[in-house]
């Protein structure tokens, strides 16, 4: 029998104050970070990115790291003003009509509607994070549960400027 080729194009979007607050709880560093040269292809499993756009409330978003996720992943970074819920939902809503999947990396239970909404607009959608500090119910709603593990981020020892 041949491999069935899955055709699908998928959005990812991440919360990032959601996750690294995960990861630094878990971890017990705030020097730890995603490791998205390894997540990101668990994530799709031979499935074509469409969008990766990271969200982050505050300034201090490293120019650095904006720049290697566009370079290598055609991804942005989104500053919030406060924090990623209403803008990545948004984001989410424009892009169901122009995806297969959404994967929402975050385990925060504000997106439960989120989640309802864009199945109900026939989306699949995944969620991809720390299962200790996910909510349950968003784990339940989704079509798809990826963990985040240890194995998915690193310790960085950049110097602050």
């Amino acid at each position: 029998m041949e491999p069935i080729l899955i055709n699908q194009s998928v959005a990812i979007l991440v919360d990032g104050n959601n996750m690294e607050r995960s990861i630094h709880s878990i971890s017990g560093k705030t020097s730890t970070m995603v490791n998205f040269d390894a997540l990101i292809p668990k994530l799709l499993s031979n499935r074509g990115l469409n969008r990766f756009i990271y969200f982050r409330e505050g300034k201090n978003i490293s120019s650095k790291f904006a720049e290697r996720l566009h370079g290598k992943y055609y991804g942005s970074v989104v500053p919030c003003h406060k924090s990623a819920d209403i803008p990545l939902s948004i984001k989410a809503t424009q892009l169901a009509s122009k995806v297969d999947t959404i994967i929402i990396m975050s385990g925060d239970s504000d997106y439960v509607d989120l989640v309802r909404h864009l199945k109900s607009e026939g989306v699949r959608v995944e969620i991809a994070a720390i299962k200790k500090t996910a909510a349950r119910i968003l784990i339940q709603e989704a079509d798809y549960f990826h963990e985040v593990t240890k194995s998915d981020w690193f310790e960085y020892s950049g110097r602050k400027k």
